[in-house]
């Protein structure tokens, strides 16, 4: 195998490929990446077999072959070259890497022993608007959970319907659901770990070119097609939670908030919101103005927003950061709050429409 490319190009792919890199694997092929070179064409594939990620670029100079490298060094070694024409060839378990003065010389692995990605049945192929996916992904994949234990609480459900696309996902204290109108009938649903999305997200937003992507779904595997990269995702098995049952009908509070002025306010009193170990701050929902507070051993700060609020009063606690998220997902200048109780959900919602709707269960906060 041997070609010729600029550092750029070749720095830019690697970061693309190595996000499925798996770093924690016993099997040693996997934290590599297969390099294989066909005509003038260089494919790069890494996979930790929940995810798979496959991007291509133009060499020149090239012989066919393939091999596999280690990611780490080759990454490494490519993104601190000077930035210029790098020659790369592979023989006898051995690739050699030249670009002006510098020379390396690293082990590689036979292409033999990587894992074949493989293709996704073609038959349920939806195209889908890159800008789309990229905020549809934004404002839901921060809610889902963390923990392992949790089963199908770790995917965002990804679901189609009536010409839209529907995305959700929860981890017990939140939910996010956000939606967006789509081209295609297809009516399916499928849930796809939130860690593979947030990966998707990044490749997505590292295209500067309006696009649009094909979403390819079966009964085990998502494919994601632009146009450079292939990308594979394991679907998660089960049914999710009918989240549409647990999002409160009715309120006895509203109140329209300018987004980043709540935002900084929270940022601000999350300083010192140590109580309880819950990143506790207290709202004080009052017709015309909302009172954030927070306290901890090292102090206390209060925050003062002007707001429009109807309906009752009320004084409730919330996870600093799980308000936060949301405010930070959503670009709308002003949102809506939605309150029945110090210990109901809050909903938080747009102005106007219903392109997305978030609900954070509330902290019990002391009568003091």
């Amino acid at each position: 195998m041997k070609f010729t490319c600029s550092q750029g190009a070749l720095a830019r792919a690697l970061n693309t490929v190595s996000k499925a890199v798996s770093i924690r694997t016993t099997i040693p092929i996997l934290k590599g990446i297969l390099l294989n070179v066909k005509g003038n064409e260089l494919t790069m594939t890494a996979s930790d077999l929940d995810l798979s990620i496959e991007t291509k670029l133009e060499v020149n100079a090239a012989e066919e072959g393939s091999a596999v490298v280690s990611s780490k060094l080759f990454s490494e070694i490519i993104r601190k070259l000077p930035n210029a024409i790098v020659q790369i060839e592979e023989k006898d378990g051995k690739m050699e890497i030249s670009c002006l003065g510098s020379n390396f010389s690293i082990v590689s692995l036979p292409a033999d022993e990587f894992p074949a990605i493989g293709m996704v049945n073609q038959l349920n192929k939806i195209s889908v608007n890159k800008d789309v996916l990229k905020d549809l992904i934004k404002k839901t994949g921060f809610a889902a959970s963390i923990d392992e234990k949790k089963g199908i609480l770790v995917g965002c459900l990804l679901k189609f319907y009536d010409r839209k696309l529907e995305m959700a996902a929860l981890d017990g204290f939140r939910l996010a659901v956000a939606s967006s109108d789509v081209d295609t009938n297809e009516e399916r649903s499928v849930v796809i770990p939130a860690r593979i999305l947030m990966e998707i997200q990044k490749i997505l937003m590292e295209s500067a070119e309006e696009e649009e992507i094909s979403l390819i779904l079966d009964s085990k595997k998502a494919e994601i097609i632009t146009k450079d990269t292939r990308i594979v995702a394991r679907l998660l098995e089960g049914d999710f939670i009918k989240y549409n049952d647990i999002i409160p009908k009715t309120h006895k509070t509203r109140c329209i908030i300018n987004r980043e002025e709540m935002l900084s306010g929270i940022e601000r009193a999350s300083l010192l919101a140590k109580e309880g170990k819950n990143n506790l701050i207290k709202l004080d929902v009052s017709p015309d103005k909302i009172e954030i507070t927070s306290r901890s051993e090292e102090g206390n700060s209060k925050e003062v927003i002007s707001t429009e609020c109807e309906g009752e009063s009320l004084i409730i606690g919330f996870n600093s950061k799980y308000v936060s998220d949301v405010l930070k997902a959503v670009g709308d200048e002003e949102v809506v709050l939605e309150m029945s109780s110090p210990v109901s959900p809050c909903l938080i919602k747009p102005v106007e429409g219903n392109d997305y709707t978030y609900l954070v269960l509330p902290v019990r906060i002391s009568a003091n």
